[in-house]
């Protein structure tokens, strides 16, 4: 199983901000769409990735006021990023790794969508179940 076959699941939308939207603004977005992140664009290019991590962490440092910053102060600007054809496994070790819990899809240089680790979770999960039914269907049968 691979991004593309996760993403054939469940779309490629991706909720994606200018560099200049506020915080707040962005935290209403995540709630709204009950998410985790949004990507960071400017001119169609991924310029960021900003997570419900990057908000709790500002505003731990810097109070309510942080929430009117704009998102290019708190964004993760390094992003790593998969493609259509990396694996289920790849993913998740690079989740594991990085710490970090969203992964932008880019494929032909272009944004592609979006994979979470609870999208990652949920596809390992079956396909080890299609693995295992796989396994007794062999064994009844053999």
């Amino acid at each position: 199983m691979n991004v593309a076959t996760i993403l054939k699941a469940k779309g490629s939308d991706v909720t994606s901000v200018s560099p200049d939207t506020t915080l707040r603004d962005v935290a209403v977005l995540l709630t709204e769409r009950r998410i985790g992140a949004a990507v960071v664009m400017q001119d169609k290019k991924v310029m960021g990735i900003v997570s419900e991590r990057d908000i709790v962490k500002a505003v731990a440092s810097g109070g309510g006021n942080a929430l009117n910053a704009p998102v290019r102060d708190v964004m993760t600007s390094r992003v790593v990023t998969c493609s259509l054809n990396d694996s289920v496994d790849e993913l998740m070790d690079s989740m594991t790794m990085g710490r970090f819990r969203h992964l932008p899809v880019i494929e032909n240089g272009e944004l592609a969508g979006i994979v979470s680790i609870g999208d990652v979770v949920k596809h390992r999960i079956a396909e080890t179940v299609m693995e295992t039914e796989a396994m007794r269907l062999y064994i009844a049968n053999g």
